[in-house]
């Protein structure tokens, strides 16, 4: 009899909280992904060690010490806002960004389309061809949704048009604009010798330079797409989404560029055809 009066005081479990511990496991998957080789992971596991507790002592009844918890939990709240704002705001660009539905991360999905940028990609893959035959270090940044204007303000603003050889001038080493980033929006230069957020993961090996870093800081930040050209090593790396794929080849880089930026939507190009 007292084991079915227990059996019959817990709680019933329903279909809605399945779906509870389902998003919230979800949600803290998500958390530990962003935060995953920075010095972040370290604060998010040691709030939800005393979390754990203050559930815990909450249950057992000692009140003193639940009070005391509770109220330095929810003082915490505000701390771990300013603790983790870098995060925070990556979590809400990559869910605002056009690419986070493309990909499929979302549970709801909206229409996206691609557009033809007009991207010459021949004259990028020809200019990091040339630069990485002879070390010339490079870092050029591609726009998609986010327009990067705070970070083009930061440098020398003037547009043209994308050639190897104006590529290939800017990164020179001898030249007033070759330290920092180009910015490529539209098929267009918008702007050199612009400064970049640099990432702070510690998983970073060491050697990657400042140009790395400054890479996987703006594609952890924005939609942007990243090319470096390695000044020690020659390698030529991509950087999408905080992740850099290091030695890449030309023709994957000429492919990759024309599937980001030179295709055509289909929605639009069946239109056209009617």
């Amino acid at each position: 009899m007292i084991v079915l009066d227990i059996i019959q005081s817990l709680p019933v479990f329903t279909l809605i909280d399945f779906i509870d511990v389902f998003v919230v496991a979800l949600l803290l998957f998500f958390v530990f992904r962003m935060i995953k080789g920075s010095n972040a992971i370290s604060i998010f596991i040691g709030f939800f060690i005393l979390y754990i507790i203050w559930k815990i002592v909450s249950i057992l009844g000692m009140r003193i010490m639940s009070e005391i918890l509770g109220q330095f939990l929810s003082l915490g709240l505000m701390a771990l806002i300013i603790i983790f704002q870098p995060e925070i705001r990556r979590f809400l660009i990559m869910l605002g960004s056009r690419n986070f539905a493309e990909k499929g991360r979302l549970l709801f999905f909206w229409k996206t389309s691609h557009t033809i940028q007009n991207l010459n990609v021949n004259a990028i893959v020809q200019a990091c061809g040339h630069m990485s035959s002879t070390n010339t270090g490079a870092l050029i940044i591609f726009c998609q949704s986010n327009k990067l204007e705070q970070i083009i303000t930061s440098g020398e603003v003037f547009k043209s048009e994308l050639s190897s050889q104006l590529i290939e001038t800017i990164f020179f080493k001898n030249t007033p604009l070759h330290d920092g980033a180009l910015i490529i929006d539209n098929g267009q230069i918008q702007a050199a010798r612009c400064i970049l957020p640099v990432s702070h993961a510690t998983n970073i090996p060491l050697s990657m330079g400042l140009r790395h870093r400054s890479a996987l800081g703006v594609t952890e930040n924005t939609d942007a797409i990243a090319v470096v050209v390695s000044e020690q090593t020659g390698q030529i790396s991509i950087a999408e989404g905080g992740i850099i794929r290091q030695g890449i080849t030309a023709s994957y880089l000429q492919s990759f560029l024309e599937r980001k930026f030179n295709t055509l939507d289909i929605s639009k190009a069946n239109k056209s055809k009617e």
